[in-house]
């Protein structure tokens, strides 16, 4: 499944999934969320798990992604082979390394080890040409978390295959050396960040913990936005059933 590419008057919505659970997959298809996020950075999602949630969003229709916990070419491979529908790649503070991805990611020009026996393949019954061709639709979105990931912002954005940034908020304040994401210095970065995707006609993303702050970056021009995940939604959902609504 392909994800679409951004669009000036689209915001594609999206959530963390941190659960090793296929249910939650069917569940969270049957929403209005364009997508979800398979956090193998920091959920305990081993490659045995990312492959049954990734059959679970085939069935429900819903396009995964994977963040990914490193760029080793073994992990980039295994992840696009399984039938993920792009990239989340942490910690990318420069083109030279969004290149080297994006190097691994590609079939045709790139690194990345060609096999016809994987779901990617459909199982062998996709010829090479088709293999080839379907691979080139993997979003790749390079996380931008850190100062010098800021200041190498555009020259990221150039790079082809590169479909847009992720701003991580909360690594990025700490790079500044703060504790709290909503700092003006934050905001300012993360304000430049996503100026920077949507003058370059690519993906501005960023992840939000709430609706308000949904609505806020929309605002502001982020055009993929990752709302919570499956573990604070039920969480929220479940706060909300216990609180006793006060009567006036």
């Amino acid at each position: 499944m392909k994800l679409s590419k951004p669009s000036p008057n689209i915001t594609h919505l999206g959530t963390f999934v941190k659960t090793n659970s296929v249910h939650v997959i069917e569940i969270l298809g049957l929403s209005s969320l364009d997508f979800g996020v398979l956090d193998a950075e920091h959920a305990p999602l081993d490659r045995s798990a990312l492959d049954l949630l990734m059959l679970a969003g085939r069935a429900a229709n819903w396009p995964l992604i994977v963040r990914i916990p490193d760029t080793a070419s073994s992990t980039i491979l295994s992840v696009l082979d399984i039938g993920a529908a792009g990239l989340l790649v942490p910690h990318v503070d420069s083109a030279q390394q969004a290149r080297a991805v994006v190097a691994k990611v590609r079939y045709r020009g790139g690194e990345r080890g060609f096999s016809s026996s994987p779901r990617a393949a459909r199982y062998g019954t996709l010829g090479m040409k088709e293999c080839l061709s379907a691979a080139e639709g993997s979003l790749v979105v390079a996380q931008i978390e850190s100062e010098t990931a800021v200041d190498s912002v555009e020259d990221i954005l150039t790079v082809d295959g590169i479909d847009g940034i992720f701003i991580g908020r909360a690594d990025l304040a700490l790079s500044f050396g703060l504790d709290n994401l909503h700092h003006a210095r934050v905001s300012q970065a993360t304000e430049h960040a996503i100026n920077s995707a949507r003058s370059a006609g690519k993906i501005a993303g960023i992840a939000v913990g709430n609706v308000i702050e949904r609505d806020a970056f929309a605002e502001m021009g982020a055009n993929w936005i990752v709302v919570g995940s499956d573990q604070s939604l039920l969480r929220q959902a479940a706060q909300a059933a216990a609180t006793p609504s006060r009567v006036v």
